[in-house]
């Protein structure tokens, strides 16, 4: 069965810690990451707010074009360079925001544009210590 992905699909980083009260149904998508089948954005901005925690909407938009036919193997590829596209591994969430399907010289081609999310327990983004935790294993990375 193709698992769907049009504007407004949610999905999120696996191993995201969310609240015990918060039952997510999710099927997987990519590698390390699931597609949310129960909750749109508004409910699970809901949802979340109702347990104390965030759900920030980043304005940037991160966009891929690959080239091929409006299908489900092509859009999971768009949507693999869009995580690669990434400039932040912080965000824990995407927001499909277009998938469309056009042409050039005859040749097809389909955009996909999604927008960075995040949720966390803390109303501030990325909390400090969180920061400090990311940067120590950036350095030990290196």
């Amino acid at each position: 069965m193709p698992q769907t992905i049009e504007i407004g699909t949610l999905l999120i980083r696996k191993g995201t810690p969310l609240p015990e009260t918060l039952p997510i149904e999710s099927d997987p998508y990519l590698n390390g990451w699931r597609r949310v089948k129960n909750l749109d954005k508004s409910g699970l901005d809901r949802k979340l707010c109702e347990a104390g925690w965030s759900f920030f909407y980043m304005a940037r938009e991160v966009d891929a074009i690959v080239l091929g036919p409006e299908s489900d193997k092509t859009i999971r590829r768009a949507v693999k360079h869009v995580i690669a596209n990434m400039k932040s591994e912080k965000f824990n969430c995407l927001e499909i925001s277009d998938v469309s399907a056009k042409r050039f010289l005859g040749l097809p081609y389909l955009t996909v544009a999604v927008h960075p999310r995040h949720i966390q327990e803390s109303v501030c983004l990325f909390h400090a210590k969180r920061i400090s935790e990311w940067q120590q294993a950036k350095l030990v990375a290196i």
